[in-house]
């Protein structure tokens, strides 16, 4: 029907002819207001070429125009010259507009530029040029041309306090939104639906939820703009409870909720699991009509994370032939409820389907594969993007990242290493990731080459990264190498080490027979050791049949994960160890009691593409 419309106008526009600037005028902003942008611009050279010379209305209608098509910025430096040599240079209302156009284009500097050179201005002038310093991020630029407007006795109006808010709550700058209130106050703006709803945005974006919810109560007359704004603040920072809450109380209040809304409330849903009030919402949004293709993305995801996913399927299929994201959602849905292979087959489907994937696709195809150790597929997929070149804005660095991960968790340590040589910036989740492969592999010597490489490279470390490399050096016995890098962590790098590092260095240190020396790191540690760790030192006592230490270890375990099957068999063992029968059997006798019970393993391979359990 659009393209239609389209067509419809251009053959109007090529017909049409007017004899003065009004009708002129009228069919550009008819244009205009039917969202025909270079209908309205072809007016304009219909206009001219006439020979009707534009008036101080035509130009702006023409700016406004220009700055909806955000690639045609050479013409809109076209019409700024054409005003300029027609004589509208000192026109308030051109040079306002012309204003806005480069504002919309981020050309800031030409917008000063013109603002600089204007003989007169009004207060939709300075609002034009305190709105560009804004959307290019310079708050501090829009204050001081605030003050600036004051002192040469330009008042501001209740658009320049509400743009500068939103400013504000973008870049989280509360002392001056909160200046900017007193202001408000002062000039009895807080009555004006659009201070009021930039207020409402400042506190929420800032996580003052009490601040918020106080002036909220202070609007007379909450719209649904308002309600948006709020649920928005309450779900962005986890208050699940209060976002439905104010779904209840907009009802109340006869307002219809948006698309947004529906879907903010069934997001909330998602997070707590609450089917039931979910189902209800659903309903009410199937009744009302408010289901876009985002709020059925929602409600496949809300039905999965609950368990339900022939809901999810369903909704999928209604959905399916009109957006590609909601195939990756659908894939999501499969691998939360761990259906690798139901995701994997997804993904194919969708191929057969004549769907091109996007990044999120991709991703959810990887996240399966590696789930389900299926290397197979996963080079499929690699394929798939290499050859389809998708990610190129700035997704292809995370998906290679995430392939690399995939290989590497499927025992493909070439492929994963290549992988990682293909990648043109390599970040520190990228050097991690291989890192943590040679890690998993007890590759220590080529963990440490690496991390000399990365060095060199100039990227700096973190604490997974140092994790990455401790349990490298703790799977090769590297004990000298694995001193040499908690201390570069936490000396050279000021890392305060966490549990899991402190467990790779009683392990490190464990497994080469250093048992006392594993035990004063436990005692020299900052926090209290946890069951991992005195698990690690357990392990060690084992290989070198140090049954006393060992006991002792085991006691510390079974305080903290009294219901811990591996735990048990292990202190079981080493009563048998040391020939302490009765007590081996006492703990088989209480894990019998306990009902702890050891749950058996599984492995798989791939026959034929797919995977069977062994």
């Amino acid at each position: 029907m659009q393209v239609l419309q389209r067509c419809f106008s251009s053959r109007v526009v090529s017909k049409f002819s007017a004899s003065s600037q009004l009708e002129w005028n009228s069919a550009i902003k008819a244009q205009i207001d039917a969202g025909f942008f270079d209908a309205a611009l072809s007016l304009f050279s219909s206009m001219r070429a006439s020979g009707t010379r534009p008036d101080h209305f035509t130009f702006p209608l023409v700016n406004s125009a220009v700055s909806s098509l955000r690639e045609r910025f050479s013409i809109g430096e076209a019409i700024h010259s054409l005003g300029i040599r027609m004589g509208f240079q000192n026109d308030v209302f051109f040079c306002n507009t012309m204003m806005d156009v480069y504002v919309k284009y981020g050309c800031i500097v030409s917008a000063r530029c013109l603002f600089d050179e204007m003989c007169q201005r009004d207060v939709v002038s300075w609002t034009c040029l305190v709105s560009g310093y804004a959307l290019t991020g310079t708050v501090h630029e829009s204050f001081q041309l605030f003050s600036e407007m004051r002192m040469v006795g330009t008042e501001p109006n209740e658009v320049t306090v509400a743009v500068l808010l939103r400013a504000c709550a973008v870049e989280k700058n509360t002392v001056g939104g909160r200046e900017l209130y007193g202001f408000v106050i002062k000039r009895g703006f807080e009555s004006n639906e659009l201070v009021q709803n930039a207020i409402l945005t400042m506190f929420s974006k800032a996580g003052y939820l009490r601040d918020m919810e106080t002036f909220s109560r202070r609007i007379e007359k909450r719209n649904a703009v308002s309600w948006n704004i709020i649920m928005s603040g309450y779900s962005l920072f986890g208050d699940l409870h209060k976002v439905v809450d104010c779904f209840e109380n907009m009802r109340s209040e006869s307002i219809s909720p948006s698309n947004e809304m529906i879907t903010l409330v069934i997001s909330a849903f998602s997070k707590s699991g609450n089917l039931l009030h979910g189902q209800k919402v659903h309903a009410y949004a199937e009744k009302s009509g408010f289901i876009d293709i985002v709020c059925k993305s929602s409600l496949i995801d809300f039905y999965a994370k609950c368990g339900e996913l022939s809901s999810s399927a369903r909704l999928f299929e209604e959905s399916k032939a009109n957006n590609i994201n909601v195939w990756s959602t659908m894939m999501l849905g499969f691998i939360q409820n761990e259906k690798f292979m139901e995701a994997i087959h997804l993904f194919q489907r969708m191929q057969h389907d004549g769907f091109v994937a996007n990044a999120d696709n991709l991703r959810a195809a990887v996240i399966a594969c590696t789930h389900q150790g299926m290397s197979r597929d996963g080079k499929v997929v690699h394929g798939y993007l290499i050859r389809n070149k998708l990610g190129i804005n700035g997704d292809v660095e995370s998906l290679e990242t995430s392939i690399l991960n995939m290989y590497m968790k499927c025992g493909c340590l070439v492929s994963a290493r290549r992988c990682f040589d293909h990648i043109i910036v390599k970040d520190i989740v990228a050097w991690s990731s291989m890192l943590e492969g040679y890690a998993i592999h007890g590759l220590g010597v080529e963990a440490l080459t690496l991390f000399n490489q990365m060095q060199d490279e100039g990227v700096k470390p973190n604490t997974i990264t140092f994790l990455s490399l401790l349990t490298a050096c703790s799977h090769s016995g590297l004990v000298t190498e694995g001193h040499e890098v908690f201390d570069l962590m936490t000396q050279e790098y000021g890392i305060k080490p966490t549990l899991k590092h402190y467990t790779c260095m009683v392990d490190i240190l464990g497994r080469s027979g250093k048992l006392k020396e594993a035990v004063e790191v436990i005692h020299n540690m900052s926090t209290d050791p946890d069951a991992r760790i005195w698990g690690a030192l357990l392990a060690s006592c084992r290989i070198y049949s140090d049954w006393k230490l060992a006991s002792y270890a085991a006691q510390r375990v079974l305080e903290l994960e009294p219901d811990n099957v591996g735990y048990h068999v292990v202190l079981s063992n080493i009563h048998s160890g040391d020939e302490k029968w009765d007590e081996s059997e006492k703990i088989w006798k209480l894990m019998s009691e306990k009902e702890i019970k050891k749950n058996p393993g599984w492995s798989g391979i791939e026959v034929k593409q797919s995977p069977e359990a062994r």
